[in-house]
């Protein structure tokens, strides 16, 4: 989908976006991401009201609102995109109504569109073993074995990964301490393998950022971007000869759909993901089933069934 470009000669929308986003840097101190994701959401609203001629915030109603959504959907935006952008608004217009802005939120009456509970794809684990049997001794090699062993063997979130600072890691409890959504920490198991992975990668670390407090960091001694390592991981699936494309999404997936073929256990997921409903977590439940099916079905004699 293409990327809107807004009017950068329209102050009357613009100053008070740059005036939210500043609020969520600075005084709501959100992650990078969530700030690139609102700047987003909000710089193609723009696009959009500049497109029906409206130039003010101030004079959006519950039907630009609509105007705004039917326009979003016919562009091409699928239900969860959709759902997003209804919230960067809803918080943005609440955010203008405690500036003495506007008195009412035009958003607050429109339903988001209702998301599709899409399974999660993951890989299977001989996937999973056959990517991560990388043993070379370049060092970016070195640290993208490192960044995949930890991706999968603590289901991280890719802004978990690449936010990860060296005193965060335990090496001899086998442990990481992780900052995840809303600044929540948890401690969590890392697995043998990826403490090997963290033993060969640290000393090679320290010859591109030895005062930098970054895990994982680029050629150029910086802090890896969340786009570099989606990057690599697309990069090292295409080398290992992976059927599916490689993210680092599906990392988190299989390892949650792996810990519950094998553990039944699905709070103690819950935990590991760093959910904070376990209805997130339940979702995994059906990829299980699926996998149980699947076996019925391959392995049963009187297993052809017909779908309900």
């Amino acid at each position: 989908m293409t990327e809107h470009h807004y009017d950068l000669n329209c102050p009357s929308l613009q100053n008070p976006v740059d005036s939210f986003l500043r609020y969520l840097r600075v005084e709501r101190q959100l992650s990078p991401y969530t700030l690139k994701s609102y700047q987003r959401q909000l710089a193609a609203l723009i696009a959009l009201l500049v497109d029906i001629g409206l130039m003010d915030w101030t004079k959006l109603d519950a039907a630009g609102v609509r105007m705004l959504v039917t326009r979003s959907k016919r562009s091409g935006l699928e239900s969860a995109s959709l759902a997003l952008r209804l919230s960067a608004l809803r918080s943005f217009l609440d955010w203008m109504i405690g500036q003495g802005q506007i008195t009412a939120n035009p958003a607050k009456g429109i339903s988001t569109p209702r998301k599709g509970r899409h399974l999660p794809k993951n890989m299977d684990v001989d996937e999973v073993n056959h990517l991560l049997d990388i043993d070379l001794n370049d060092p970016l090699a070195v640290r993208d074995r490192t960044m995949l062993e930890l991706m999968y063997g603590a289901g991280l979130r890719l802004s978990e990964l690449v936010g990860l600072d060296c005193r965060q890691v335990n090496l001899d409890s086998g442990e990481i301490r992780v900052v995840g959504k809303g600044s929540k920490e948890r401690k969590l198991p890392i697995g043998r393998m990826a403490v090997t992975w963290l033993n060969r990668w640290l000393p090679m670390r320290e010859f591109y950022a030895p005062d930098d407090d970054a895990l994982f960091v680029s050629k150029h001694g910086n802090r890896i971007s969340a786009r570099n390592v989606e990057k690599r991981f697309a990069e090292w699936g295409v080398k290992q000869g992976v059927n599916s494309h490689v993210h680092p999404h599906k990392l988190r997936h299989s390892f949650a759909t792996h810990m519950l073929e094998s553990s039944g256990d699905l709070r103690a997921v819950q935990e590991l993901l760093g959910h904070a409903n376990l209805s997130t977590t339940q979702i995994y439940t059906h990829l299980d089933f699926q996998h149980l099916s699947s076996v019925y079905d391959a392995a049963h004699p009187r297993a052809k069934r017909g779908k309900s």
